[in-house]
């Protein structure tokens, strides 16, 4: 298999060091992996997507692991299977998943990862975990300043710099202690040194595109800032990022939230579950970020770098951005509703 080859070549290359996790990956049996997961039983299922199931498993030495096993074996399942393991095996940081190893024998792709204990982000957002508010305010800063990093190493460390094209809730996983950690690099795309963008095929989740990739196909690492932007939104809010008013139409959460920030309504902002226990700072300052992060035209978003710096509290950067002309008044009131129809939802692009 020539994903093989490549992989030896990336195990024993030098990577960066930034925020790196020294770990290894290895090849898994079939046989191994069907132990593990108690032949692929349906009560070890842990989510299902339209690349295949995910499941829990127990390796011999009782560590637990996350088994992504294909749905079926196309010439395009074998891309993007080749595509996620690539990058996973070139990228180590703390705030991205880490790859386990995989196995490919016959038609049968899977991908081996570390099990993460508390799920994805959205379990808690929107899932199984969602009345049981373990995300309480400390828990989301550390939340977005994670997978803000993650998303920074992949932009500006990575060597060739990657990106991600799928930034949503799902795919920001928990582990034991709530850090999160940016998976599912399936879509991702290899930027070349010196490109501002690459013009692809449109993949991801509606609420979470950014305009000019979603018309145009122009996916650059403004890209996932946007999705990004989407994401602080969701977590400070608890909104998911299209809210359906009836069964055609849904309103983006950016619609919703910029007309009261601009009018400093941050508590109406506010996720109810928190029941009023947060920073009002910090919210707003996430509140704001998120909102230019998720700018409708790419050149006014910031950069990973200076989201992170943003979150982190950057007093100068912070007053730049809260006087930005976006900001300062309501948004004229119109019908900005989309209309959302089952044929858009198809193929590549899934719906939230």
């Amino acid at each position: 298999m020539a994903i093989s080859s490549f992989l030896c070549c990336v195990k024993g290359s030098d990577r960066k060091k930034q925020g790196k996790k020294e770990t290894t990956w290895r090849i898994f049996s079939l046989k191994e992996l069907q132990l593990a997961t108690n032949n692929f039983n349906y009560d070890n299922k842990l989510g299902e997507g339209g690349f295949g199931s995910v499941y829990w498993g127990q390796l011999w030495d009782g560590s637990q692991i996350a088994v992504k096993r294909l749905k079926s074996w196309s010439n395009k399942a074998e891309v993007e299977f080749s595509v996620e393991v690539e990058i996973l095996a070139r990228v180590r940081h703390k705030n991205l998943l880490t790859l386990r190893g995989y196995c490919a024998e016959g038609q049968e792709r899977l991908i081996v990862y570390d099990y993460m204990t508390n799920l994805s982000l959205l379990s808690h957002l929107h899932g199984q975990h969602s009345a049981e508010c373990h995300l309480d305010w400390t828990r989301r800063m550390c939340i977005a300043l994670g997978a803000a990093e993650g998303i920074v190493y992949l932009h500006h460390y990575a060597t060739p710099h990657i990106i991600h094209r799928d930034i949503k809730a799902s795919n920001v996983l928990l582990d034991s202690d709530f850090k999160a950690q940016v998976a599912d690099f399936g879509f991702a795309k290899f930027i070349p040194d010196g490109a501002t963008h690459v013009t692809t095929r449109v993949k991801g989740t509606l609420g979470y595109l950014a305009p000019e990739y979603a018309m145009l196909g122009k996916a650059s690492e403004s890209c996932d800032v946007y999705s990004f932007g989407i994401l602080l939104l969701e977590l400070a809010s608890g909104k998911k990022p299209l809210e359906k008013l009836s069964s055609t139409m849904k309103r983006p959460i950016t619609d919703w939230a910029l007309p009261l920030a601009c009018e400093r309504k941050f508590s109406e902002l506010a996720d109810a579950r928190l029941d009023g226990l947060y920073s009002k700072e910090e919210l707003k300052r996430v509140v704001f970020i998120g909102l230019i992060c998720a700018h409708n035209q790419p050149e006014k978003r910031p950069t990973m770098l200076e989201v992170v710096e943003l979150l982190k509290g950057d007093k100068e950067k912070f007053a730049a951005l809260e006087s930005d002309e976006m900001f300062k008044s309501p948004p004229a009131a119109e019908d900005s509703c989309e209309s959302v129809s089952d044929e858009e939802q198809k193929h590549e692009i899934e719906n939230v």
